[in-house]
């Protein structure tokens, strides 16, 4: 087989294993982001995400994370939920979070993709990655042309708009590339008018240390003072550029049964989250990302809340 034919069959059992897009870019050095990597990080735009600076070599560059690569594979998995929290005045979780953690769900793919192809094709030698390496992914997706990287720094997909999991096998495997896409954000300022901190400094530039999500999940000393207010109610991530992107209209509610939300977390009333118990708190997030921020992070967010 050629690598036209290994690109097909890849990409058929991509889909096949649930991933909505799949695109193949070569595995080089990331020239353009390098810059704005090396800018945002000594503008302290990550705050205190320190694991940020560390493998800065790595995030630029895929052949250093494995050997002999040739290729990036880039996968989205679909996250839009069909329910919201019953309780509007309730604290607000973001989306991502509704269901089980993304990260356990997307490696078994990403696994079973990898030993696909090892069967299929033969001696590959590649490495799964999702959220939690120093890879660039938003940067790899846009040069697979799954979508273009908008003013609030997401990915996002003409057809699905931003509501997605990026994940990655890098592979030391030629296939067939495929180009990126333009961008098409045009001249709306919706996601940059909407951010309640001003986190999005400029057009396509977020300040990671400005931002609800990093205040509800990275930070881990008291939330700055200055914030009071301006949270929108948000207790675990924020999805305020995304739900006012003109591109989510074409959202759709995905098809992963372990994303379906936990009626138990979506019933919950703004009483039942401020009476929160550790042993509640262990049942409802079980296996959730939201287990993240720890049971002493998500009270001290909804106490700020108040």
């Amino acid at each position: 087989m050629n690598s036209s034919n290994h690109t097909s069959l890849i990409k058929a059992e991509a889909k096949r294993l649930g991933f909505d897009y799949v695109g193949i870019s070569k595995a080089d050095f990331l020239e353009e982001e390098a810059p704005r990597l090396e800018n945002w990080l000594n503008n302290n735009m990550h705050g205190q995400m320190s694991y940020m600076q560390n493998y800065f070599d790595k995030r630029l560059d895929p052949r250093l994370l494995v050997p002999g690569a040739k290729s990036v594979i880039s996968l989205l998995l679909n996250y839009f939920p069909s329910e919201n929290q019953v309780d509007d005045t309730a604290p607000k979780i973001s989306k991502y979070a509704y269901g089980k953690d993304y990260h356990i769900v997307i490696k078994e793919k990403l696994n079973q993709l990898l030993e696909f192809i090892k069967e299929n094709i033969g001696e590959v030698d590649g490495r799964a990655f999702v959220d939690s390496a120093p890879v660039m992914d938003k940067a790899w997706a846009k040069k697979g042309g799954l979508g273009w990287i908008g003013k609030n720094s997401n990915l996002i997909n003409k057809s699905s708009g931003s509501f997605y999991f990026i994940a990655e096998l890098i592979l030391d495997l030629d296939l067939e590339y495929d180009g990126a896409v333009k961008d098409y954000c045009g001249t709306c300022t919706k996601c940059i008018d909407a951010c309640p901190t001003d986190a999005i400094i400029a057009p396509y530039v977020v300040d990671g240390s400005k931002c609800i999500s990093y205040f509800t999940i990275e930070l881990k000393e008291n939330i700055p003072d200055d914030v009071k207010g301006k949270m929108e109610n948000r207790m675990f991530g924020c999805d305020i550029c995304q739900d006012v992107c003109p591109w989510n209209r074409f959202s759709k509610p995905h098809q992963e049964p372990l994303f379906k939300a936990n009626e138990e977390l979506l019933g919950m009333k703004k009483e039942d989250w401020i009476e929160l118990t550790e042993e509640t708190f262990r049942r409802v997030f079980k296996d959730s990302a939201v287990k993240r921020t720890k049971f002493t992070g998500l009270k001290r967010n909804i106490a700020f809340l108040k």
